[in-house]
């Protein structure tokens, strides 16, 4: 019995008791309290360490000052100010206008120059233009017009093409129509279109129109030669008298092409000279014309606005060759590379046959080289 009692007095504890895994927390406390008594701690040990830093301060500046007295050096109240300044913060302005006055800008030309139209777009979107501006001088357009008409059957007028299309239309437009039709060789449509146009107010008088007309006519030999050409032609714009000479050449008719430039030369009219160079190529197919040929490359050689293609440059260099006057290509090529102009391949070998034809060796050898 004595040694049950024993055992139950003494019991063992269980593990979790025996061998804490740590000290139990203590309870949450509020800081709260605390930290107001902090801060308020902080605020007066702050104030206490600037009214000491503030005095430390005065006593130096004083201190400073005996000093600068003591040596001969007096400090007024504004340096004194500034100096005490660099330890607070702001350096305080000096009593008057606060604000300083600056002076005004030097005015700008682009804003001195008086306000102007807005300019016009150099790229304009196509897609934006009107109607009227992608068509009356669109050449794809114009030729198919040509090509509308062609389509006509005899009895239709062409009106009926050109009627929907009128709005559209602008003076000059259908110039090139009109020669199209002269190339697929309907000399009548281009006279009726013409008469068309002559119906429309908007679109004539107009001597585009008027000169492609007459040179169709004239280069199919539909044109009828009034009797009194003279007063004729001496109405006539120059742009008229230039296309009437052209279909005459194109024809053939080179007797009219001849009366026509003896004409303008008696009433001292001035030509191009590209008319004297289409004149020149035709009458240099025949050898029994030659005469006049050189009369025209006097006529041509005074001329000071001498304007010619490369391609008739070098036909009339052909044609200078076959007639033995050398010394007319020479100063024909000579004038072509003066006036900026580029020669070519053509002309180049025209060059060399012609030194070849004077028996100039050498100076042809020269132009391989």
């Amino acid at each position: 019995m004595a040694v049950s009692n024993n055992r139950a007095n003494h019991r063992k504890l269980p593990k979790n008791l025996r061998n804490p895994r740590r000290p139990k927390l203590p309870p949450d406390v509020d800081y709260s309290f605390k930290r107001v008594l902090y801060e308020e701690d902080e605020g007066v040990a702050t104030e206490a360490c600037s009214d000491g830093m503030d005095e430390e301060l005065e006593l130096e500046v004083e201190k400073g000052r005996m000093c600068d007295d003591d040596e001969g050096i007096i400090w007024e109240s504004d340096e004194m100010e500034a100096i005490s300044s660099l330890f607070k913060g702001r350096i305080p302005q000096k009593p008057g206008k606060s604000d300083r006055e600056r002076p005004l800008p030097l005015p700008l030309p682009y804003k001195i120059r008086p306000l102007g139209l807005p300019t016009q777009k150099g790229f304009t979107n196509r897609s934006r233009q009107s109607i009227s501006t992608q068509v009356y001088k669109n050449p794809t357009f114009l030729i198919g017009l040509a090509k509308e008409i062609q389509g006509l059957s005899t009895e239709e007028n062409v009106s009926k093409v050109l009627s929907k299309w009128s709005p559209f239309l602008r003076k000059g437009s259908l110039s090139l129509t009109i020669r199209e039709l002269g190339y697929l060789g309907l000399p009548e449509r281009a006279l009726e279109t013409f008469c068309w146009v002559k119906k429309q107010p908007h679109l004539f008088p107009d001597d585009h129109i008027l000169g492609s007309t007459i040179e169709v006519l004239a280069g199919s030999n539909e044109l009828k030669v009034p009797f009194d050409l003279d007063k004729f032609t001496g109405l006539a714009s120059r742009g008229v008298y230039e296309a009437m000479l052209r279909g005459y050449i194109k024809g053939g008719s080179l007797k009219l092409a001849l009366k026509l430039l003896s004409m303008a030369k008696e009433s001292n009219r001035v030509l191009d000279t590209r008319v004297y160079a289409k004149l020149i190529l035709e009458l240099g197919k025949d050898p029994d014309k030659s005469t006049l040929v050189l009369v025209l490359l006097e006529e041509l050689a005074v001329r000071d606005d001498l304007n010619l293609t490369p391609q008739d440059c070098t036909a009339i260099m052909k044609i200078c060759i076959r007639l033995g006057r050398f010394e007319i290509v020479e100063g024909l090529y000579d004038w072509f590379r003066k006036s900026g102009g580029n020669p070519s391949v053509v002309m180049y070998t025209t060059l060399i046959h012609c030194r070849y034809s004077a028996n100039k060796y050498r100076e042809a050898i020269d132009m391989l080289w």
